[in-house]
């Protein structure tokens, strides 16, 4: 794996900017929209786009700005495909080998709601799935698109931010973003829990 992206990253930076752009915004944007992300996931392109910024290949703002508009508009797309095509999603061939996470997204989205679409983003399979999963809940779109912008924003920043502070140790931050995404969701899940029992409390009403 080591050896690919290496090659990858070999690759990128003998492109010229415009072309880096390109290559990072299409992956971002083809992992939500078309499932990509079970071949080569966004992050990876994301972790990659800011190490071509920290070595000044592209600018980190051009990066930043590309990575985050293709994320939150590829979950868009993959909303939209789930709300229009509905259960031929979940008969894809490359879903039925993964029905155990599936249903795993599914039980989490149900649970969760608006708030899965942003948890979700932090693990590959779930970032790739739960765009088409909330489309084909019914969810509003007015509901989705706050939780996904939200989403879009943190993970874009976080991982081309690592990738750019990290520099040509950006092989240490892909592992750590993904063993980590399980804590930062877990924070995000209680700092989520403690805003809502503040509120809870504040809305009862005085003995």
């Amino acid at each position: 794996m080591s050896g690919i992206i290496n090659g990858l990253v070999n690759q990128v930076l003998g492109a010229p900017p415009w072309l880096v752009y390109l290559i990072v915004g299409a992956v971002v944007f083809a992992e939500d929209a078309l499932f990509v992300g079970f071949v080569l996931p966004g992050e990876t392109l994301a972790i990659v786009g800011g190490v071509t910024a920290s070595v000044g290949h592209t600018s980190l703002a051009g990066v930043l700005v590309v990575v985050i508009v293709a994320a939150v508009v590829g979950d868009s797309v993959g909303f939209e495909i789930g709300r229009m095509f509905g259960p031929r999603i979940l008969g894809m061939k490359m879903l039925k080998r993964r029905r155990q996470k599936l249903e795993s997204a599914q039980d989490f989205l149900r649970r969760r709601g608006g708030s899965a679409v942003f948890l979700g983003r932090w693990t590959a399979f779930f970032r790739a799935v739960m765009p088409a999963l909330a489309g084909l809940s019914g969810m509003k779109y007015r509901v989705f698109l706050p939780w996904n912008a939200a989403g879009g924003i943190a993970w874009g920043a976080t991982a081309v931010t690592a990738g750019y502070l990290a520099g040509e140790s950006y092989h240490r931050v892909e592992k750590w973003l993904g063993r980590g995404a399980a804590a930062i969701v877990g924070l995000v899940v209680v700092v989520a829990l403690v805003v809502w029992a503040i509120r809870r409390h504040r809305a009862q009403p005085a003995e």
